[in-house]
């Protein structure tokens, strides 16, 4: 275990950050709730901080986090009812320390030395002072004391080791927090750690291989312009904002970066075990490089625990703030301060998804409150996400959709068919090959699985692992059409129910457009200006082949990958991670007929969607209505979801 402390001073000495971490015994961490990017602290599940809010509430939900990971906290009030974090502890075992790269900034780096085998600082070391740039333990960036063992500079913070425990010592404030005797490092963290980075710019290679993840593309390989920064607003120019003011906003969302499930980490740990059981005699130069990349993958630590299963990570609620940001600053009409209090927000059941609402009113708060941390969710004005699964999560109501493509062992043939085409097979024995291990042992399954931790790696923590090694680009198209062909069949337009379920969820969203014009027309206040609705994938995709959109001339199918390669339907392209589509309802006060007063634009990962009835990039709203007549007018959830009977009396003879 080892804790990072990073206490800065606000007016009048309060401390705003507190930032601790652990090392797990897997080389992972403490999930600690936190608001900075610290996606350059190694190789870490988590990391975050816990903060000194204005309501204790917030302290609530930190203790939980922290039970969760072993860890226990107290949290006494302060006068006027401030609280302070007096305490912390953590009690995972594993000394390991990360191996952590980070970019040079100028004249701010933060550069831990060593790795997993680095010595651990003595438990007895003389106190050092923290500065700019300050490692416990190390002769980099450290002074002593000054005599009586006082700090010399006000605005700076002192460390005292002790046996037991170290305090973090300042002008007014004590925060002692109880470590294991050899395993803790001070590092003063600054605000420009976001900077940092494990993906080395010449990384070749990952950037050749991130356009071809599927569902587990990160949004920004999706969005390119988004990798200068990720904070600035992309405005499309064919918004309408410049001749029409834009009165409501309902964005689908979908979660953003998680962990992979319980089931991809139970197959991966099947894979890994296969390396490491291979025999002595397997170990010999490899076909990559003249390395064994076998045995780097055997040595490759298998940092995912069963109890991620899916869940959101530090990456994904970055995603989701600075998506709040841009939107904030693309329509700020829309998301004014004003209109903070009347933000609706619905989400599915599943915790990235409603974890993905909460970081993204942590974004919004961010930009009302520049530099300032953002408060509980709990304690938010606009209160916490609504949980609405028949909304956002419609395929488990649709007792159709289960029967005849859920449960069904025949609805995805296609893909099962494609496992064991000739392109899949070359990719198998390849790999089997390369990994020096029977090719009897290895089926699609893991060759997917091994695809995809290249991309969990990739996007939960910056870093090229050895997976992505196994691949090349003609290998990722073939694993990305895999994965497509299961989404076609089993979200897209393979079979029509799988669009049909999203009826309720397309009827809802004209609903609540209807209610703004209804409004409108009357001169009353928009009663939900913005209305966001945080789900999955699953929940975009049916919903965009209702409308119409990425639909190929011929299906896809096993047999016809030739033939698809620039097809329309690429999931990464349409779902990548905290991908969104947004619907934005515009007034126009210079139209010469009522039916021109409202018109629509859409909007998919933040670009104008053309319309599918006529390829413009806006419609008015009444003839986007008229084209949808069908879905809006015939289309019953109920009906559609009802399996048919069957009569199962006989004549009697």
């Amino acid at each position: 275990m080892y804790s990072v402390n990073s206490v800065r001073r606000t007016a009048g000495g309060w401390f705003r950050e507190h930032i601790f971490y652990t090392a797990g015994e897997r080389g992972g961490a403490a999930r600690v709730r936190g608001y900075y990017n610290l996606s350059c602290v190694g190789r870490l599940r988590e990391a975050g901080s816990v903060r000194a809010p204005s309501r204790p509430r917030a302290f609530q939900r930190a203790g939980q986090w922290l039970s969760q990971s072993g860890g226990a906290y107290h949290a006494e009030a302060r006068p006027r009812g401030r609280p302070s974090l007096r305490q912390l502890r953590l009690s995972h075992r594993s000394p390991k320390l990360p191996s952590v790269s980070c970019r040079r900034h100028p004249s701010r780096t933060w550069e831990p030395r060593g790795g997993p085998s680095a010595p651990q600082p003595s438990a007895r070391a003389a106190p050092r002072i923290l500065g700019d740039r300050t490692q416990a333990g190390s002769a980099v960036g450290t002074r002593p004391l000054p005599a009586g063992g006082g700090s010399s500079d006000p605005g700076r913070y002192v460390a005292l080791r002790g046996p037991r425990r170290t305090m973090l010592r300042g002008p007014e404030r004590l925060v002692k927090v109880s470590v294991a005797p050899v395993a803790a490092l001070a590092v003063a963290l600054l605000s420009s750690l976001s900077r940092c980075s494990l993906l080395e710019p010449e990384d070749s290679a990952v950037s050749a291989l991130s356009p071809y993840f599927g569902t587990k593309t990160r949004y920004e390989d999706a969005n390119p312009g988004l990798l200068a920064d990720p904070e600035a607003p992309r405005r499309d120019p064919e918004l309408l904002e410049d001749t029409c003011t834009p009165v409501q906003l309902v964005a689908l969302i979908r979660h953003g970066t998680r962990y992979p499930t319980a089931k991809q980490i139970r197959k991966l740990r099947q894979l890994h075990g296969l390396l490491q059981a291979r025999r002595p005699g397997d170990w010999r130069a490899g076909s990559a490089g003249g390395r064994d990349l076998g045995a780097a993958l055997a040595d490759w630590p298998l940092w995912y625990a069963d109890w991620m299963d899916g869940q959101l990570v530090e990456k994904g609620r970055q995603d989701m703030r600075q998506l709040a940001l841009r939107l904030a600053s693309l329509f700020p009409a829309l998301f004014s301060l004003e209109n903070y209090g009347r933000l609706q927000l619905v989400t599915s059941s599943k915790h990235r998804c409603v974890d993905s609402g909460a970081a993204f009113l942590q974004g919004l708060w961010q930009h009302y409150h520049p530099g300032l941390p953002p408060p509980d969710v709990a304690d938010m004005e606009c209160g916490p996400p609504r949980i609405n699964d028949r909304l956002m999560r419609f395929f488990d109501h649709c007792e159709k959709f289960l029967t005849e493509v859920e449960k069904n062992a025949t609805a995805l043939y296609h893909v099962e068919a494609f496992k064991t085409g000739p392109e899949m097979q070359n990719i198998l024995k390849k790999v089997a090959a390369t990994l020096q291990v029977p090719v009897n042992n290895l089926n699609a399954d893991l060759i997917q699985v091994a695809f995809f931790t290249c991309s969990f790696d990739l996007a939960i923590k910056g870093v090229k692992s050895p997976w992505c090694d196994v691949f090349d680009i003609d290998d990722a198209k073939v694993l990305e059409y895999l994965n497509d062909l299961k989404q076609y069949w089993k979200r897209g337009y393979g079979y029509t129910i799988n669009s049909r379920s999203s009826c309720t969820l397309f009827q809802d969203i004209f609903r609540h457009l209807d209610k703004a014009i209804e409004q409108k027309q009357r001169s009353q206040p928009i009663s939900s200006p913005v209305i966001l609705q945080f789900g999955h994938a699953e929940t975009l995709l049916p919903l965009l082949s209702l409308m119409g959109y990425f639909k190929d001339k011929e299906p896809l199918t096993a047999y016809n990958y030739k033939e698809q390669l620039h097809r329309k339907f690429r999931s990464g392209h349409i779902v990548p991670y905290a991908s969104n589509l947004i619907f934005v309802l515009y007034h126009c006060k210079n139209a010469k007929t009522p039916k021109e007063e409202f018109q629509v634009q859409m909007l998919l990962n933040e670009k104008v969607l053309p319309l599918a009835h006529s390829q413009e990039t806006a419609s008015l709203y009444e003839d986007l209505k008229d084209h949808y007549k069908d879905i809006l007018q015939s289309c019953h959830t109920r009906e559609e979801c009802e399996l048919p009977k069957v009569n199962n009396t006989s004549d009697e003879l």
